[in-house]
């Protein structure tokens, strides 16, 4: 997939995007409802937000998403990137947008002044962990969640 065909998404990309979004909740099997999604877009359009949204396109198709956003460590003076979402549509996997996404969000991360871009994912996407284990290690670390509300 080449380079030029990710760029951020604005505004206008939304009817393209939330499709999209869905089927990574449908993935995940989540419905964070229409005001999550609603409020989540607004974010990655807010310049005060450190929330952003890579797309990536073959020809005018939408064809997969990055959200990540920055945040500040105890560990380094710079910021932190969390590569938050990553999807890719059915009928693109297998052909490096994945991969692509992953560059473009480091390549932001690294202009930023970041020193480290992260991400989680679920042990049982193990077609994702072939592709995660090439471009990045293993940190040995295991998330923990206290849910603060029912």
């Amino acid at each position: 997939m080449p380079a030029d065909a990710i760029r951020l998404l604005v505004p206008h990309d939304y009817t393209a995007w939330e499709p999209l979004w869905q089927g990574y909740q449908t993935f995940y099997h989540v419905d964070l409802g229409p005001e999550v999604t609603s409020l989540t877009w607004q974010r990655f359009h807010d310049p005060a937000e450190p929330m952003f949204a890579l797309g990536a396109f073959d020809g005018e198709t939408l064809v997969g998403f990055s959200h990540y956003l920055f945040h500040r460590t105890c560990w380094a003076i710079g910021p932190t990137c969390y590569l938050q979402d990553l999807f890719t549509a059915p009928a693109a996997r297998g052909q490096g947008v994945g991969r692509a996404l992953i560059e473009a969000v480091a390549a932001a991360a690294r202009t930023a002044g970041a020193a480290r871009l992260y991400w989680l994912t679920h042990e049982s996407n193990t077609t994702a962990m072939r592709l995660y284990d090439r471009v990045a290690v293993r940190s040995g670390f295991v998330q923990y969640r206290h849910n603060l509300t029912p």
